[in-house]
């Protein structure tokens, strides 16, 4: 079992394959990372990498959390999490992980909190129908109805559909395809929406229910150990690619229709007799 890493969310475009359909995707780039401590069965009864994500000033940090960094002599970082592995998936202390730790065609779990929609209805919380819009109902079109017995037993049972609190809870999407990858920027594009706002952080790990590639890295896919996606382009670096093949032609067409040779200029004698 590999360690999952934490991005954030850039927002939603897409991408055309080869058969030139396009897929939506959703762009998420993972900022600063380095491996700041491990967890080890002997000691804590698991084994799991401590992760460090985003440098930042350490002004904007509480003071037990400026103590935990100068105690284990870590720069300030915004957030921290831990991944459980296996006993061979340990990475080094200090090392940095990238988006080469991930491969396209792999497919992976995401999990975030959901956008928080505050308190709302069982038809928009539960889409439920209501009840009718005529004929004998009377300001309550949009009710959830009954909520039970009366007598027996006497109360609503636990987990019963009611209107409530919408949004703002952990959510996990389970097996999103990731469609590229572009180590240069630090971005993984993964096919299909993810829950949470633009901005938010994501967590992002192999996926449960698929099998892994040949290809991914082992242990981590770590700074400067990218060899086996260096031979996989990604497809939105092809895609710049081509953009500036484009611009190139564009640039480049006018100027070669333009014949540059000196016996074509009209001569001096000529400008004079006109």
């Amino acid at each position: 079992m590999r360690t999952g890493v934490m991005a954030k969310k850039i927002g939603m475009t897409r991408v055309y394959n080869a058969n030139r359909e396009h897929n939506s995707v959703t762009v998420l780039k993972i900022p600063f990372s380095t491996v700041i401590g491990h967890k080890k069965t002997e000691t804590d009864g698991y084994n799991a990498l401590i992760l460090g994500f985003e440098k930042i000033n350490s002004k904007y940090l509480k003071k037990p959390q400026k103590e935990f960094f100068s105690k284990i002599k870590q720069e300030s970082l915004r957030k921290i999490k831990e991944f459980r592995v296996s006993e061979d998936n340990f990475v080094e202390k200090g090392k940095s992980l990238t988006s080469s730790h991930f491969v396209v065609g792999q497919y992976v779990d995401v999990r975030s909190d959901s956008i928080g929609k505050g308190f709302a209805g069982a038809m928009k919380r539960h889409n439920f129908a209501g009840l009718r819009a005529s004929h004998g109902v009377s300001i309550s079109h949009r009710s959830h109805g009954s909520t039970g017995n009366s007598q027996d037993p006497g109360r609503v049972w636990k987990g019963k559909k009611m209107a409530g609190q919408m949004g703002n809870k952990k959510t996990t999407v389970q097996s999103l395809e990731v469609v590229s990858v572009d180590e240069e920027r630090s971005l993984i594009l993964v096919k299909g929406g993810v829950p949470g706002s633009i901005g938010g952080w994501v967590e992002i790990t192999d996926a449960k229910k698929k099998s892994l590639p040949a290809n991914v890295p082992y242990p981590a896919g770590t700074k400067g150990n990218n060899k086996d996606n260096k031979e996989v382009e990604s497809s939105l670096g092809q895609l710049d690619k081509n953009i500036q093949n484009e611009e190139q032609k564009v640039v480049e067409e006018p100027i070669s229709s333009v014949d540059t040779n000196d016996n074509n200029k009209p001569s001096d004698n000529t400008k004079k007799d006109k």
